[in-house]
């Protein structure tokens, strides 16, 4: 059976499948009254979209849908949805489907009250300070995928597309006021996004939790959220409309983009770079470069996923954790290397420089620097 629940951590979130059907009500405890439905272009058609579409027409809060949503959305994505937003005298927000959809959604509402440039809110330092916080427009959050965890995130990546580098753009308020997990709406997700955002989820949790920096309660929603991921993501994989492993892939993604409050590391920091440059899927890169990462990390972590192992169903320890990785992404059939993806050695000074400058490099148990990246992207290539 389904699991279903009502939780207030990190936000308010409505879990079950069905659950999808409150989503008018929400809009209402929300105060939102002329909601715009943000989702990228591939979902724009799909019936969970027209489904979603007709429960808030039939409910008087109007059919307004945008979707010019890139798969890595930009700056341009982002003034068009403002504009939308704006032209329809909207009050609020759906973001819905996966990460590209939630993150612009959350970014439209954070926009379309703020006089300031986009890259002034760029997460550094105390910039979140800048905003008109009280211009902050509400967000309905509703996941179509289970890996970003971005619908119980407080931020958003958005590509510069001058600079094909990735940008996270952080304020408290940006965090959605309800969620609607509806595992039902992942169940038509082809089999290779399934796992990719699952093990984008999986990459979340490994990083938080080899993160050096203290958030213990962090700690422990990463460890759990690898465990869901090792039992749920085959069960997912191989029987789509397996509802019970939907679920728990489902609370996986929140987990760990809850988990990573604590930091992540080398694999966000070159899959972001490499995402950004050559447009390849986030979750896909994080699986293709987590073997190099582990092995670079292993001085720093190996102690605490040897305690971790036995609990994830894995004997040997650190190794052990680390060989059973690579067998997972064989599992899925995830590429070895980043060339399978299409990734080449002509931008390595950029894809170089671009990793040393993204904020995931704090969260590394091992520093970072210009020889060890360039040596890992070597290694992951």
């Amino acid at each position: 059976m389904s699991p279903t629940g009502n939780w207030s951590y990190p936000t308010a979130i409505r879990f079950g499948a069905g659950r999808l059907a409150e989503l008018p009500e929400a809009c209402r405890a929300a105060g939102i009254a002329r909601p715009l439905l943000v989702t990228d272009k591939g979902l724009a058609g799909l019936d969970i979209t027209t489904r979603a579409l007709d429960l808030l027409e039939a409910a008087g809060l109007g059919r307004a849908i945008f979707a010019e949503v890139d798969p890595n959305p930009n700056e341009k994505n982002l003034a068009a949805g403002v504009e939308a937003y704006r032209a329809g005298r909207h009050d609020g927000v759906v973001a819905f489907g996966g990460g590209s959809g939630l993150d612009l959604g959350k970014m439209v509402a954070f926009m379309s009250g703020q006089s300031r440039p986009l890259w002034d809110f760029e997460d550094i330092g105390d910039w979140w300070t800048r905003a008109d916080a009280d211009a902050i427009a509400p967000v309905i959050a509703v996941p179509t995928t289970a890996g970003t965890g971005s619908e119980v995130g407080r931020a958003s990546v958005i590509t510069n597309s001058e600079t094909h580098e990735k940008k996270i753009i952080f304020h408290p308020k940006v965090l959605p006021t309800i969620v609607i997990a509806d595992p039902e709406l992942t169940v038509g997700m082809p089999k290779p996004i399934t796992a990719g955002t699952g093990l984008d989820a999986f990459a979340h949790c490994v990083e938080a939790f080899s993160s050096p920096h203290y958030h213990p309660m962090s700690q422990g929603i990463a460890l759990e959220g690898m465990r869901l991921v090792i039992d749920n993501l085959p069960r997912a994989y191989d029987t789509p409309d397996d509802l019970e492993a939907r679920a728990n892939m489902m609370s996986a993604a929140a987990m760990g983009a809850v988990a990573f409050q604590k930091g992540l590391g080398a694999i966000h920091a070159m899959s972001h770079p490499v995402g950004a440059v050559f447009g390849t899927h986030h979750g896909t890169t994080n699986a293709v470069c987590m073997p190099a990462v582990l092995e670079f990390n292993a001085p720093a972590i190996r102690d605490r996923f040897d305690r971790a192992a036995p609990y994830l169903g894995i004997t040997g320890g650190f190794e052990g954790f680390r060989a059973f990785v690579a067998e997972f992404n064989d599992r899925f059939a995830i590429p070895r290397k980043l060339s399978d993806l299409g990734v080449t050695d002509t931008r390595m000074d950029d894809l170089v420089a671009m990793a040393l400058r993204d904020p995931s490099c704090g969260g590394n148990p091992v520093e970072l620097t210009e020889a060890n990246l360039r040596d890992l992207f070597e290694a992951a290539l």
